[in-house]
């Protein structure tokens, strides 16, 4: 079985972050990596202020629904650091972002060791995040929307490297 594990990098919402969680948990995914500014549960000796680690636990859990417990995960700040660490562990580190130099996802052959980076809502994965990705893959979109919300891409790209 292929080993995945994504990257959920700057990513605002608590409740995204709890969906991606449950949807990780769901798929199989190894580990989720949580960095950036991405809000996490708490975390043992944590150094948030105690009301604001517990805020963002309760809102991550409404929608993790406990999922957040049953998989494996970590905070770090670096995503820089984590691309460099995975790859010398033989991922495939793949950007989930829409790129002129992109693959379409149905054209993207999965590796054995594959490391999803998932980035900002609006914004998506920053230029200097694509240049450490080995490659960059994209959702096609059929109607006049561009995107899909982080949950809904990272569940169909999850899926298709999952079973394809």
């Amino acid at each position: 079985m292929r080993q995945i594990v994504i990257i959920v990098h700057d990513i605002r919402s608590c409740h995204n972050v709890g969906s991606l969680f449950r949807t990780a948990e769901g798929m199989g995914v190894a580990k989720v990596y949580l960095t950036g500014y991405t809000p996490y549960p708490i975390v043992p000796d944590d150094q948030r202020l105690p009301h604001i680690a517990n805020k963002l636990t309760k809102q991550i859990s409404k929608t993790a629904l406990g999922a957040e417990e049953h998989i494996e995960w970590e905070y770090t700040e670096d995503i820089s650091k984590l691309i460099e660490q995975l790859k010398s562990q033989s991922f495939v580190v793949a950007g989930l972002e829409q790129s002129s130099g992109s693959i379409k996802l149905p054209d993207y052959k999965t590796p054995d060791k594959l490391a999803l980076v998932l980035g900002r809502e609006v914004e998506g994965i920053d230029p200097h995040i694509q240049k450490a990705c080995d490659v960059l893959v994209e959702i096609p979109m059929f109607g006049k929307k561009e995107s899909f919300n982080v949950v809904q891409a990272a569940a169909i790209a999850l899926y298709h490297c999952r079973f394809c």
